[in-house]
């Protein structure tokens, strides 16, 4: 078996894996916010309306999503939005440089949810069965 054919037959697995894996690491966020586990000190006070509680609910909810793969264009669309108004508002107003003004992660989610949002949930997904269903 060639390298370009282990490849070929991986490439969909990897992205699979990666959808996953973005998914409950950004899950982590909401459910901290509002199912307390991990417990963090500053969401100790989230209100649904401010805008830390609208992007805990969309980290909650579109983390989800994202984990099982349905609706993963569209939801990985929304939160790389998200994600790029979280760095505009929240990281850029303290500096240009990502790695001093604590947004690497905030870039890191929005370019992966990006790719997302281009490339689709992979074979591991709920839209992937459901196409095929269908």
């Amino acid at each position: 078996m060639s390298l370009d054919s282990m490849r070929a037959k991986f490439t969909p697995h990897a992205l699979s894996a990666l959808r996953v894996t973005t998914g409950l690491l950004f899950l982590q966020h909401g459910a901290a916010k509002y199912l307390k586990f991990p417990h963090v000190a500053m969401f100790d006070k989230v209100q649904v309306f401010s805008p830390v509680g609208v992007a805990g609910v969309l980290e909650l909810v579109g983390g989800a999503l994202i984990v099982i793969g349905l609706f993963t264009r569209p939801v990985a669309f929304v939160l790389s939005g998200l994600m790029a108004f979280a760095y505009f508002m929240a990281h850029a107003p303290r500096g240009f440089y990502p790695i001093l003004n604590g947004g690497e992660l905030a870039v890191l989610y929005c370019f992966a949810f990006l790719y997302l949002a281009c490339a689709g949930g992979g074979p591991w997904s709920a839209d992937y069965i459901a196409r095929r269903v269908s």
